[in-house]
């Protein structure tokens, strides 16, 4: 089980990755602003000139799900989409809805082969309570990589009572150790690339500059160690990511 760890601000997507519809407007795509291309999820894929692969974008109708999966799609990788909709479920309960208009999973994926003449899957599938589903999806697919975006998403959301805080961690946290579980169970040798986010280290209160990946430090006693940057988390939303971070770590290091 590999790792790769993206942490990314992303800017609004434009209208032909938020509908999922043509649009004739040339504009730099959200995955281009932080440079996440098929090689980082593919490693080895179609942009480099060998095979395609096989690649299940988790939470693949959120704003950042939808465009991932057409530029992998675009690239020319076999894509599975695998949402539960809970996002737009959420506008519902809050009496909202987004300035754009989003299609439905079925229109999006329509629209896409009209336009590319690439087709996509889409499953509808809730990661963080239907396990046996995702292990049984694993193992049919047989996956390359698969990029995990399926978690509640909004730090204010994450605030708002105590049920939108126990529902953010009960689906993130849940949702992310039954990726990995579901990986081991699978015995299916899939990367797993996972969306970070700066909030896990406070608003401005890093003090300086945050080095990539673990550090080296010396602890009380003289004691050398690397470890993971310490984490400051802003919001509950936040918090969950840093748990995502550890439960990572762990698996990477006692499940290989």
């Amino acid at each position: 089980m590999k790792f790769l760890l993206l942490i990314a601000t992303l800017t609004t997507p434009t209208a032909a990755f938020t509908t999922g519809f043509a649009s004739p407007r040339t504009a730099q795509s959200p995955l281009q602003k932080f440079q996440l291309n098929a090689e980082s999820v593919a490693s080895d894929g179609v942009a480099n000139g060998t095979d395609k692969k096989k690649i299940i974008v988790l939470g693949g109708d959120g704003f950042c799900g939808w465009p991932t999966s057409l530029y992998l799609s675009d690239q020319g990788h076999d894509v599975v989409v695998v949402d539960n909709l809970s996002r737009r479920n959420i506008d519902t309960e809050l009496g909202c809805d987004s300035l754009t208009p989003i299609q439905p999973p079925d229109v999006r994926v329509q629209a896409w082969k009209e336009v590319s003449g690439k087709d996509m899957k889409f499953v509808n599938l809730d990661v963080a309570k239907e396990y046996d589903l995702l292990v049984q999806l694993i193992k049919e697919e047989k996956p390359d990589s698969i990029v995990h975006f399926a978690e509640q998403r909004a730090a204010p959301y994450s605030m708002k009572t105590s049920k939108t805080k126990r529902y953010t961690v009960d689906n993130n946290v849940s949702g992310s150790n039954n990726l990995c579980c579901a990986v081991i169970d699978s015995e299916v040798d899939a990367h797993i690339v996972h969306l970070g986010t700066m909030g896990v280290y406070g608003y401005g209160t890093s003090g300086g500059e945050i080095p990539e990946g673990y550090i080296d430090v010396i602890l009380p006693g003289g004691r050398e160690a690397n470890i993971l940057h310490p984490a400051y988390p802003g919001s509950v939303y936040h918090a969950t990511k840093c748990l995502d971070a550890l439960l990572f770590q762990f698996y990477q290091k006692n499940d290989q």
